[in-house]
């Protein structure tokens, strides 16, 4: 699935898809907060997982190794080329990860199916949240755990806050709605819908990891190519368009970069739990 490489004024290329860019260049990003949500529902061997709005399956695969062979883990997402990727990323030891495309508001698995439904920065680009989360509410099992993630205000992310300044330099009005959505499901709006769904002993807390990224100059280009508002910058005005935004975002962290052009920068998270 791979496509032609993208180079720039600079002679830099991208390989791959944009779903293929995601897997590599989220994953550094995205690493901590999948063990945050394992940990937070407790699985054990012979668990039932679904990993809902699984992208390239960060948490299917973690979830995979912990409820072991005996466990069961299904993923899905309506975007076929994530799952692609996820399916061809799948360990093979564990070969009954289920891939499903599936939107998150019409899930094909029957009532009382799992015993954990986990979604890693994904409720806050559902369409129809409520729907989703009953949705969640229908497949899990009576006293079946549902635990999710995302972004808290940009501001507490110094990563996101260079990405804001480059899309107000570069961007454009799709970028800049693209970049919004990212941040779109703060707690309350979390919390209030999973209990309007029927969860009860919903609980949310921030989680904050330092996290070092690759250097910063290239990885900031990467990982803008794998996200919608980075495309977006692209769409509207090219490759050399899309370097300038990663190259602002790379001065923009300068006080956070390492001698060798590696970045520590903390990212936060919302992370909310809640029962079946």
């Amino acid at each position: 699935m791979a496509s032609s490489p993208q180079a720039d004024e600079t002679g830099f290329q991208l390989k791959g898809s944009a779903p293929e860019r995601y897997e590599e260049y989220g994953a550094p990003i995205n690493a901590p907060f999948v063990e945050a949500v394992l940990d937070a529902v407790d699985l054990c061997p012979g668990h039932q997982v679904l990993d809902l709005a699984c992208g390239t399956g960060f948490v299917a695969r973690a979830a995979a190794a912990r409820v072991g062979p005996t466990g069961h883990v299904a993923a899905a997402d309506f975007n076929e080329g994530m799952l692609k990727v996820a399916a061809a990323k799948a360990p093979r030891m564990y070969p009954d990860i289920e891939f499903t495309v599936a939107p998150a508001d019409g899930l094909p698995y029957p009532d009382d199916t799992f015993d954990a439904v986990l979604c890693q920065q994904g409720v806050q680009f559902f369409p129809d949240l409520g729907a989703a989360l009953v949705e969640a509410s229908r497949v899990l099992r009576a006293g079946g755990r549902f635990a999710a993630t995302a972004w808290a205000a940009r501001d507490r992310s110094p990563y996101f806050v260079a990405h804001h300044r480059a899309i107000t330099e570069y961007g454009s009005p799709e970028a800049e709605a693209h970049f919004a959505m990212a941040f779109s499901c703060p707690a309350e709006r979390l919390t209030a819908a999973l209990t309007d769904a029927g969860f009860h002993d919903v609980v949310s807390h921030d989680v904050t990891f330092g996290i070092t990224l690759p250097p910063l100059a290239a990885f900031a280009r990467g990982h803008l190519s794998a996200v919608p508002w980075g495309q977006a910058i692209e769409d509207a005005g090219g490759p050399d368009r899309l370097t300038q935004a990663a190259e602002a975002v790379a001065a923009t962290l300068t006080d956070h970069t390492n001698p060798d052009g590696t970045a520590t920068l903390p990212f936060t998270s919302t992370l909310v739990t809640a029962i079946h």
